[in-house]
Formats: C-alpha cells, structure tokens, sequence
C-alpha cells in the first residue's frame, strides 16, 4: 500500500490524483487505470462497470433536512426524492450509502417515517450517524437512536470493515460547545482509540460525522472542538479520509495522510465560510438552486489507498 504522497510507479502521486479526481459538481465518477484517473461516465456501461468492479463504490448522502420548508428550498423533501432517483439511475450500483447526519429538520417521528420510506426505497444498507437537528427530540436523541442506534456504541458511533477498508461513524453533535463547536467527547475517544488497536497501518481508513473534523470557520460553529485528540490516532494509517456535513457545500482539504472531504446537502445551501452574518439557509433563484444540492460518490480501489471522491448535483444530466 502507497501512502498519499507516493509515486504509482507512473510518476503520478496520491495527492495529485486526488487533486485530479475531485471535480466538484461534475457529476462525474472517477477510478484509477494504471496509475492514470479514468473517468467511469465517459466510458460505455459495459466498461464502466468492469472499471469498478475492480474496487467497489459507496454513496454519501448528507443534511436532508426533512420537515424543512422555508424559502430556501419549501420542497426539500422532493429533492431528496431526486437525489434517490439519481442514485437508482447510477449505470455502477454502490455497494451502500452513508448519511452524515440532519437526516430531519426537527427530529419528529413523522418526517423520520417520511425519511426511511424515501432513502430506505433505494434498497441499499445505509449506515447513518447524526446531525444536531436529530438530536432535538424531547428525549434529547431518543428518537433517532430508536431508530438508527442498534448496535452502536454511546450516542451512535460505531465502526465496520468491507472489502479491505476500516469504516468508522463519530457522533460530534452532542453537548455542543461555544458557538455550536461539535464535540466527541472523552468517552467516545476512549472507544475509538480501543477500535483502532486492532487495525493495521496499511489498512485505508473512512472516517465519518457531521460536523467538519477540521477548523473551516469556529465562529459558524464549523469544526470540532476535540478533533485534535481523534485525528493524532490515525496519523499511523497510510491513508485516512474523512467525511462530513453540516455546512451543505463541498470544501476539501489534503493534510498528510488525510483526506478531508464536506458535501453538500440535499435540502438548501449555505453561504461560504464569512460571507454572511450566519450560516442559515441560503435562498437562490430557483434555477440555481439544484445547482448547489446533490450527492458524493466514492470510488475505493480494492487492495490499495484510492479512494475517488465525485460530487454530483441535482443539476447534472
């Protein structure tokens, strides 16, 4: 296994193939030939999916925001909708799909129902793990454990393996700090640094939440006020990338042999980080709006440290 900053044997390294594979919003979905970024939509179906079968891909999915209907987008459950038609309409079916959380707007049984019959429709194991607006039932997270929280850990963290690659769901969406910092709190990095002992280096790592596990703008409350703790456990791995919500627009990040990765919601944007006072819903011309919705998906090269991460639009044809 290569780490991010090695060589392929063709002169191309990690780093700048992932530069080279994230191309926001072009709805395209990359792998790796040879060393070389492929794209899978320009080749015919056939080929395409002989491309991926020689890894496997997942889906993410992220701040559906069921129940919200403001002027930013009064139909977020419709978009939803078309995010799933758009997963069913993928000529290279993912092995599963993962939502970062805000899978609801105000944690109320009847837009959870309306969520698990539009995303559970698609026929895909999903592994969830929560977003602040989950969180804000009278039980404080009971209805979304009820649901979501079989064999979790805590308030919902958990981890699993397939094919060659260690994935792990972090819950940072309780007891918020200042500014609404997430936070994961003693007792889950206590879980997670045991999860991690059994892992070998050379093993790829996915790590995923809500909130962003890196600074992109503490005063919006866009970053993780103890992820330091979390991020120096998987500085041993070769390749660690790492996926989140919360801010509803894509912004990457390479540091070392980390991947940081946010995607965009299905339900309404928001501003960049600083451009307005707050980071509440953002209202578009409804033509642009589908523009700045959509999903990621992920292309895992079996065996190695690739992983290919395409973010598509509902505006993609």
């Amino acid at each position: 296994m290569t780490s991010h900053d090695d060589t392929d044997g063709n002169g191309i390294t990690r780093r700048h193939a992932l530069e080279c594979m994230i191309w926001a919003g072009t709805g395209v979905l990359w792998t790796i030939s040879a060393g070389v970024p492929v794209s899978l939509n320009m080749l015919g179906e056939a080929k395409a999916a002989e491309a991926a079968s020689k890894g496997f891909t997942f889906l993410q999915i992220s701040d559906s925001h069921i129940g919200f209907d403001k002027a930013a987008n009064p139909h977020a459950i419709d978009t939803l909708k078309e995010a799933m038609a758009k997963i069913h309409a993928l000529p290279v079916k993912p092995s599963f799909m993962i939502h970062t959380g805000d899978i609801t707007h105000l944690s109320r049984a009847d837009q959870f129902d309306a969520a698990d019959q539009i995303i559970g429709g698609a026929g895909f194991d999903v592994h969830y793990v929560p977003g602040e607006h989950d969180f804000i039932d009278e039980g404080n997270g009971r209805a979304y454990l009820d649901r979501y929280g079989k064999n979790t850990k805590g308030e919902g963290w958990f981890s699993f393996d397939q094919n060659g690659v260690h994935f792990v769901g972090l819950v940072n969406v309780v007891n918020l700090k200042a500014g609404g910092l997430g936070n994961l709190g003693a007792e889950q990095l206590a879980w997670l640094a045991d999860d991690l002992k059994s892992v070998g280096n050379s093993t790829p790592v996915v790590v995923f939440a809500h909130i962003p596990l890196w600074a992109i703008y503490p005063e919006w409350g866009w970053g993780t006020d103890d992820a330091a703790q979390a991020l120096a456990m998987l500085k041993r791995f070769g390749s660690v990338t790492v996926l989140n919500g919360h801010i509803h627009q894509i912004m990457q990040k390479v540091e070392g042999n980390i991947t940081f990765h946010t995607a965009r919601s299905t339900a309404f944007p928001q501003p960049a980080p600083g451009t307005a006072p707050s980071p509440g819903p953002m209202t578009v011309p409804p033509g642009q709006l589908r523009s700045l919705l959509g999903i990621t998906d992920v292309v895992v090269r079996r065996g190695k440290a690739n992983l290919a991460i395409i973010d598509g639009t509902l505006a993609d044809k």
